[in-house]
């Protein structure tokens, strides 16, 4: 049993639900009744979230979801805090647990070829492997594999057209691509290499588990990662071993900080950062400030600031 009393899981699967909305009481009457918090997405493509609690209270929402339709394999990543990283539980119905804008994609079906971490340096340190960061631009900043393009989207939404864009630059080189993409937990993966294959790509593989799972198993010393990987958590980043990072959360923009940025002039709690200062108006940087002396002012009460956001789970 771990030293911290907290247990973070990361967890998606792709399956049919012909009813998501019958599922969601039973749900988050369970979260609820264990003390779990956390966000849970739930579509008729399956279910994706993060969620937090003691050891058996995550364990016990964890077998009521294994019990759901197709859900028996469950992908979970597990990690461990000292104190609670949500202030909720929310689970939500969505047309799909991870936004591409492909309603007709089967991630079931479609999805590329697993590669377990220990296979992953050999496939991508291949000269002939094209490798591709599926995540958006914010968190490429802070951290990649050697060598892999970034796409530079600031949504999941803007990765078909991007890909479409540089498969005619890829085919008009007269290349057959080999492609390895890769996100954080894998469920993006899922989706971009059953795009990839729709579009009539056929050697297509991705990264299982995700980045976390790959620095989880990969030893520091043998491995092709280079910085931190943003989490969807208060944790913001985590490093080889799935240690905490070093990057701080923007509470305005929602993107990853160095300790450089919140030195910057831009920067102030709540309010702005060096990524958002120019893209909001005073007026909205006004409301932020409140919410931050709102924020301050429950917290010197003891009390939780209901208007505090969180992210949300890797939905892109």
């Amino acid at each position: 049993m771990t030293e911290h009393p907290i247990s973070i899981a990361a967890l998606y699967q792709f399956t049919r639900f012909d009813d998501p909305a019958a599922i969601k009481p039973d749900l988050i009457a369970l979260c609820e009744a264990q003390g779990v918090r956390g966000t849970l997405l739930l579509a008729r493509e399956g279910i994706n979230g993060t969620i937090a609690g003691s050891h058996r209270a995550i364990e016990a929402v964890l077998d009521h979801i294994r019990s759901l339709p197709g859900c028996a394999d469950l992908e979970v990543k597990f990690s461990h805090a000292e104190t609670m990283p949500f202030h909720r539980m929310k689970v939500r119905l969505k047309k799909e647990i991870v936004t591409m804008g492909q309603p007709d994609l089967d991630p079931v079906e479609g999805v590329g070829t697993y590669v377990a971490p220990e296979d992953w340096n050999a496939l991508i340190a291949d000269p002939d492997t094209i490798v591709i960061d599926t995540r958006n631009d914010y968190e490429v900043q802070i951290g990649t594999f050697a060598g892999a393009i970034d796409p530079k989207t600031t949504s999941f939404r803007e990765f078909p057209a991007w890909f479409r864009a540089r498969r005619a630059e890829f085919e008009a080189q007269g290349k057959t691509p080999k492609i390895a993409m890769f996100c954080t937990g894998g469920i993006r993966c899922e989706k971009s290499t059953a795009f990839a294959k729709a579009e009539g790509i056929d050697e297509v593989y991705h990264l299982k588990g995700g980045i976390l799972n790959y620095l989880e198993h990969v030893p520091e010393e043998e491995s092709l990662w280079q910085g931190e990987c943003f989490v969807f958590d208060e944790r913001v980043s985590v490093g080889h071993g799935l240690q905490p990072g070093s990057h701080s959360l923007c509470r305005a923009c929602r993107r990853p900080l160095s300790a450089e940025d919140m030195h910057a002039a831009t920067y102030e709690e709540g309010v702005s950062c060096p990524h958002c200062h120019a893209e909001r108006t005073d007026e909205q940087r006004a409301r932020y400030a409140e919410r931050q002396r709102q924020e301050r002012l429950a917290m010197a009460r003891g009390a939780e600031h209901i208007g505090r956001r969180e992210n949300e789970p890797e939905d892109g």
